[in-house]
């Protein structure tokens, strides 16, 4: 029986064609004078999901651009099995008048060449390659997979028919991502993908690649991600990489035992030291034991020092809390609306905010987060309905969009000099230190910042005043694991309310104790954890929607019935789409045979060109075998179809 998705069956043979296994050989490779990588060495395994991990700025993104061949490395070597097929998506966000469908089938660049093939053969042999090899790679199937993709990516069947041209930088990095998933190719190179996703994306595509059977390198800060994904993880530190089976908690598990063991061999070995040190220093002058002071001399030249595991500090965030706490609620809605240009975005929201709430505020990009966020903070009016909101509520506002508001060519020093316009040099520079910018850091301009640092002078700045509300939208992006952690810690150590907009379960699940949906043009309570709200947007269902909607009491039965075999249409047609399609192979294959007789029933095919017949005996066999194939795998789906149609 079929147990996964089509495109899925289809890794699965891809996988066994081409095995991708990765070997870094001794690779150093250097930006300036900094070395970020130092005669690096790993290997890795065949059709493992490895997670690539490391402090921001070891050289990830760098390793990939030595993968994919795109620089040199200044000696060692990237080795990958031959005719291996590499897949990364682009910087660079796709544009122009194709349509999303389009431009991901044509991520299949063999599928693409067949099919124009096809179109013009004439020789019978060739036909006969060229279909048995479309049927080999799933070819007729494709739009019905690159459709599975981009609707798991948030795209509905009408926005797959516009071009991508109508769409954000954002939403066409998604398309990227489908174009690459749907070439499936042996090794898969993702950097951050969920960066541009929602959390329903984000829950897509981590149980996409849970299932997928070819070898994934995967950069990711997103410790959910790499939980789920991940078997194995690489750690780059300090120019060298090393192998760790298991995926990332495990890694961190036995990261911290191993630091925990070398550092008790430390102290140990110091302890060893200072003692015969201090035996050299009390009788190296005298003649009695001047020989043994010696002989413990050399040992101490000779002891290796510890390779201790440096644990690297994280600077903190630093989110001051209000001055003075303000009675519940700070904000109120009564059966408000919100929209813009006239058209109402929201409605029917009657919802309270108290002083000391975690909110998570989840839903699909487009439904209306941010419109609610702004109607929260005050930045939209509502179009009907009340909206009350505390008269001394101070709030902040986090956006990732906002970074390109930061004033490129200036410091960290200036941004916090303009919100304390009377305060000295020395207070100024004591504040940049708070929010992560002490010293000489403090001078950098913007430019010249990460993206992590970028974030965290953007937040610093939001939460300067010690707002009553911070909402926070996405602060994760561009934050490395460890920074993530120390920005859990200033959340639940703030003590003014908070809403999280985030794709990050992980966050969600430290921070939030309450969970908001926006769907259907509303925002509703959800009743359950993180846990709950995954195995609801992976699995809920038109019919499960349907019943919450509507009134079952009042529904006759036979709408019921009409319903319910709407759905079942719905959740078979898949099935129904590759019926069709093993039949109309199937058909072509005969055709193509009953033609292949035509020419060997000639009386002197055999005679007037042994190779050529024979050659056309042979395809004939292929056909046949093809059509056998086919015809089993028609029956197996045929059953499956009866069974799931009832």
């Amino acid at each position: 029986m079929l147990t996964l998705c089509h495109y899925s069956l289809a890794l699965q043979r891809k996988a066994r064609e081409k095995p991708a296994m990765l070997h870094i050989n001794d690779l150093t490779y250097r930006i300036g004078e900094r070395l970020l990588l130092d005669g690096a060495t790993a290997g890795v395994p065949d059709r493992a999901r490895t997670g690539l991990v490391g402090r921001n700025g070891v050289g990830k993104s760098t390793l990939f651009r030595l993968i994919s061949g795109d620089i040199a490395s200044e000696s060692g070597s990237v080795t990958l099995p031959r005719r291996a097929r590499l897949g990364r998506v682009e910087q660079e966000a796709p544009g122009g008048p194709e349509t999303l469908h389009a431009f991901v089938l044509a991520a299949d660049e063999e599928r693409t060449a067949l099919l124009a093939e096809a179109e013009t053969a004439t020789d019978p042999m060739r036909i006969a390659e060229v279909q048995t090899r479309l049927a080999d790679i799933g070819a007729h199937a494709a739009p019905a997979r690159a459709a599975e993709i981009l609707a798991g990516l948030g795209f509905d069947h009408a926005s797959q028919q516009r071009p991508l041209s109508e769409f954000s930088g954002g939403w066409r990095m998604r398309v990227a991502l489908a174009a690459v998933l749907f070439s499936e190719p042996d090794l898969l190179l993702l950097d951050e993908p969920t960066n541009y996703l929602d959390l329903e994306g984000t829950l897509w595509l981590t149980n996409y690649l849970g299932r997928y059977p070819a070898t994934i390198l995967l950069i990711s800060h997103d410790r959910d991600l790499l939980d789920n994904v991940c078997d194995h993880i690489l750690h780059l530190d300090r120019g060298q990489m090393t192998m760790w089976r298991g995926n990332y908690s495990s890694f961190e598990r036995q990261r911290a035992e191993q630091m925990q063991v070398q550092a008790r061999f430390a102290k140990k070995q110091e302890e060893r030291r200072k003692h015969l040190q201090a035996f050299v220093d009390r009788f190296r002058a005298k003649a009695t034991k001047a020989t043994q002071a010696q002989s413990r001399l050399k040992m101490l030249q000779k002891m290796e020092i510890a390779d201790t595991v440096a644990a690297e500090s994280v600077l903190p965030f630093r989110f001051p809390s209000p001055e003075k706490p303000l009675s519940p609620p700070i904000v109120s809605m009564e059966g408000a609306s919100v929209g813009y240009d006239g058209r109402t975005i929201l409605s029917k929201l009657n919802l309270t905010i108290s002083d000391d709430d975690r909110i998570g505020l989840l839903g699909a990009n487009g439904n209306g987060k941010s419109t609610f966020a702004k109607l929260v903070v005050g930045r939209m009016q509502p179009m009907s309905g009340v909206v009350k909101r505390h008269s001394r509520m101070e709030t902040g506002f986090f956006a990732q969009h906002q970074i390109d508001d930061l004033n490129a060519d200036a410091s960290a020093f200036h941004h916090v000099a303009q919100l304390m316009p009377q305060a000295t040099e020395a207070v100024i520079r004591s504040r940049c230190a708070q929010i992560g910018f002490p010293g000489d850091k403090a001078n950098t301009k913007v430019t010249q910042l990460s993206g992590g640092e970028k974030a965290r002078l953007l937040m610093g700045l939001a939460t300067f005043s010690g707002p009553h509300l911070l909402i926070l939208d996405e602060p994760t992006n561009h934050l490395d694991i460890d920074s993530r952690t120390a920005l859990i810690s200033a959340i639940n150590d703030y003590e003014g309310a908070v809403i999280l907009v985030s794709h990050d379960r992980y966050l969600l699940d430290a921070c939030a104790d309450r969970l908001w949906v926006v769907e259907n043009g509303g925002v509703n309570t959800f009743d359950g954890d993180m846990a709950d709200y995954s195995r609801h947007v992976l699995e809920q269902s038109l019919a499960n929607r349907s019943t919450k909607s509507s009134g079952n009491d009042s529904v006759s039965s036979q709408t019921v019935q009409r319903r319910s075999a709407a759905e079942t249409r719905r959740q078979t047609a898949p099935l129904r789409k590759k019926i069709e399609a093993l039949e109309e192979r199937i058909a072509r294959f005969q055709s193509l045979m009953e033609k292949i007789d035509s020419v060997l029933s000639a009386p002197d095919a055999f005679t007037k060109d042994p190779a050529k017949a024979g050659e056309l005996a042979r395809q004939r066999s292929d056909l046949e075998s093809a059509i056998a194939s086919a015809e089993d795998e028609w029956l197996e789906l045929s059953a499956e179809y009866e069974a799931a149609a009832g």
